[in-house]
């Protein structure tokens, strides 16, 4: 009898031993997920990426994950020649991308990752300007403008030089804004400081008491002690960009989404599978944390079944 409660004892053991074993945190079969993810396109989109790529990286360090921020334009140019796996885009992919794309038999799905707000900056020793309207940044961003200081766009502003600050032509965040407030794509004047890393647009309008210029929110929010922030009036009263405006629609119309575009035969990678289902289910907290505003939640779930539905046929 004592030999039958040993061995019962024993057996027990054995079983918790197993048990405890099997559930304890070590490297599981996603812990051991390896491979490399190329991304590059927007610097808009880039904070959010490279926050998702962070804590992806954090729970699978095998998994090498590289990011650029060429702009969308040029990222989608690497896409389109197969040299990546995801291109962010901070505009929707223009005809004569989606022909690169096609000549070179590359498809693709597009997903929605968060809303932006293109922001109006200026440097916070500027007291005089508070809000600006639509027609006042057509006017000074025009292909033909005249404007030249202050006071070329209201006369009770300053009579001084203004300095402009803004995308490069390879940034959807150029492509937008020229659309959205001059009408057309590409009208833009090209005399004034026009930058591939947006860092060092915030650099100059933080260092310049007569400099304007416009980019992405989160790079608002990651300096808003060095820059501040203009209010855009569409007709309706001046509306800065925020969480709620942005996401209402009140501000107009400068209120955009964000996108990732993932290439078909990429998703042959299970890392990039994990990656892409990883960054549409963080994007919701990621996307307030680096100063983008996060999609409804049954969005998300739309956008994960999108590309469920995706990847399963791209196989």
């Amino acid at each position: 009898m004592k030999t039958l409660i040993k061995l019962s004892v024993l057996l027990t053991f054995v079983a918790l031993t197993a048990i405890s074993c099997t559930n304890r945190p070590g490297k599981s079969s996603k812990e051991t997920l390896s491979g490399t993810i190329k991304i590059d396109g927007s610097s808009t989109v880039y904070p959010l990426s490279e926050a998702v790529a962070e804590e992806f990286r954090a729970r699978y360090p095998d998994v090498n994950v590289s990011i650029g921020s060429s702009g969308t334009g040029a990222g989608f140019k690497k896409f389109a020649r197969g040299e990546t796996d995801i291109s962010d885009a901070s505009r929707p992919i223009k005809e004569s991308e989606v022909e690169a794309c096609r000549e070179n038999n590359i498809s693709y799905q597009e997903l929605i990752v968060a809303l932006d707000g293109i922001s109006i900056m200026v440097n916070p020793e500027n007291t005089w300007i508070q809000d600006i309207t639509v027609d006042e940044l057509k006017k000074i961003w025009k292909s033909n403008s005249t404007v030249k200081t202050w006071s070329d766009v209201r006369p009770e502003w300053p009579a001084e030089d203004i300095h402009l600050y803004g995308p490069n032509t390879a940034h959807g965040t150029y492509d937008f804004f020229t659309e959205e407030v001059l009408g057309e794509a590409g009208a833009s004047r090209s005399d004034y400081n026009a930058v591939a890393d947006y860092n060092v647009g915030i650099q100059g309008i933080s260092t310049d008491k007569y400099a304007l210029g416009y980019f992405g929110l989160a790079y608002y929010e990651e300096n808003k002690d060095k820059i501040k922030l203009v209010g855009v009036d569409n007709g309706n009263g001046p509306v800065k960009p925020s969480l709620e405006t942005v996401k209402n629609g009140t501000y107009a119309p400068l209120s955009r989404p964000l996108f990732i575009y993932v290439n078909s035969t990429s998703v042959a990678k299970k890392e990039v599978i994990e990656f892409v289902n990883f960054y549409i289910k963080s994007s919701a907290g990621l996307a307030k944390e680096v100063g983008y505003i996060p999609l409804p939640r049954e969005e998300y779930d739309s956008q994960l079944n999108k590309f469920k539905e995706f990847s399963s046929q791209s196989k």
